[in-house]
């Protein structure tokens, strides 16, 4: 066996307030992010997105210290992924690959390539598979590998997701019961997991498997920790005009205060660092929701991290794809259930999900023209003497 190396993969973050805006550009050119009927509309419409957001995204970033800690967390859990590979035995240089900002997952490659790397394990800090996480990351390597005839060197595998490992359910079991045991009475405390949300088309039209991976993954973690708590499985985060996974983060809050729930656990389910989602999304804009909403005592689990079940959980992943036949990047992004990365759209009317994505489309659309206009000064509406 030749020199191995692992591709840590994750989403990235900006590291200052002035990286806010572009890492943000960056985040909405992904056509895995936004779908748009045509392409050239990508680059417009992420400069508006991005442009319109930064102020209160820099403002968010500021009251977590001014920049996303997601490098430093996922350099951290790399250093002690490869010092945990080595009481293992086995000689691993891992490597960090960011999708939307530094060091780029492109950043990556070149020093795998440099490093003589001839086995390569694709590890991405992403539970649960989605196509706008992991999916997007391995879209991207899929067209290095075919863009550079070097890398077809490299023999790699691919982990698309591992969110029913063993020793990653039980580190999220033992975070869990330790905040459990923080409460007064910790069997009656509500458990509330919030993942990250993506569009519902994602799951209804494209295949994407991550609505089932997360449920089957908050089923699991329930079983290891094996206590009596109630749970609540919820989506945050969404974006946009069309509709997104249900229940909503926000909504769940509000309808368990009027249930009166008092007492509530927060999981972080689909993340593993702690970056501006578990920072401050959960732990100011939804601590402030929920205590509005009669829930006064309110905990959240930290992110995995550096926790030492989780690195070797991490750590099992990588000896076990080592030692098993390389798995390609076509088998992921395309594999049996036809997860569709870019599905065949068509027009409908009605109510329908179809309808209702195109319908957001289209409202996008006239958005970035109106906003065109009132900054120009030319366009239809000033034609027809309404500006």
């Amino acid at each position: 066996m030749g020199r191995v190396g692992v591709l840590l993969l994750n989403l990235g973050g900006p590291d200052e307030l002035e990286d806010v805006r572009p890492f943000l550009y960056n985040l909405f050119s992904d056509p895995e992010i936004i779908r748009l009927p045509f392409s050239w509309l990508q680059s417009p419409l992420a400069w508006l997105i991005s442009t319109l957001r930064a102020k209160k995204s820099q403002e968010n970033y500021r009251q977590i210290g001014g920049g996303s800690p997601l490098r430093q967390v996922t350099e951290a859990q790399a250093q002690a992924l490869q010092e945990q590979l080595q009481t293992k035995g086995q000689e691993v240089n891992v490597y960090i690959g960011m999708r939307y900002w530094h060091p780029y997952t492109e950043e990556a490659i070149a020093r795998i390539k440099r490093d003589g790397i001839e086995q390569l394990v694709i590890l991405p800090l992403y539970p649960q598979f989605s196509i706008s996480t992991s999916g997007s990351s391995f879209r991207l390597l899929e067209q290095l590998w075919q863009e550079d005839p070097k890398l077809s060197k490299i023999e790699y595998t691919v982990i698309p997701s591992w969110y029913q490992q063993t020793e990653y359910l039980q580190a999220m079991a033992e975070l869990m019961a330790a905040e459990l045991e923080q409460f007064p009475n910790p069997d009656s405390v509500h458990i509330f997991f919030s993942a990250h949300g993506v569009p519902i088309s994602y799951v209804t039209e494209a295949g994407d498997p991550y609505q089932q991976e997360i449920e089957d993954c908050t089923a699991l973690i329930m079983q290891t920790l094996n206590r009596p708590n109630p749970h609540t499985l919820a989506y945050q985060s969404r974006v946009g005009p069309v509709e997104w996974l249900k229940p909503y983060t926000e909504d769940a809050l509000k309808e368990l205060g009027e249930q009166g729930v008092h007492d509530l656990l927060v999981v972080p389910i689909s993340f593993v660092s702690e970056h501006i989602e578990t920072l401050q999304e959960i732990d100011i804009e939804y601590r402030e929701l929920a205590e509005e909403s009669g829930i006064h005592n309110f905990h959240r689990v930290p992110a995995l991290n550096t926790h030492p079940t989780f690195i070797d959980s991490l750590a099992n992943l990588v000896i076990e794809a080592i030692n098993t036949p390389s798995r390609q990047f076509s088998e992921v992004i395309r594999p049996t259930k036809t997860v569709k990365m870019y599905p065949q759209e068509r027009w409908e009317w009605g109510m329908t999900t179809t309808a209702e994505v195109w319908n957001g489309r289209i409202a996008m659309l006239g958005f970035i023209a109106l906003v065109f206009e009132l900054v120009s000064g030319h366009g239809l509406l000033h034609l027809v003497g309404i500006l």
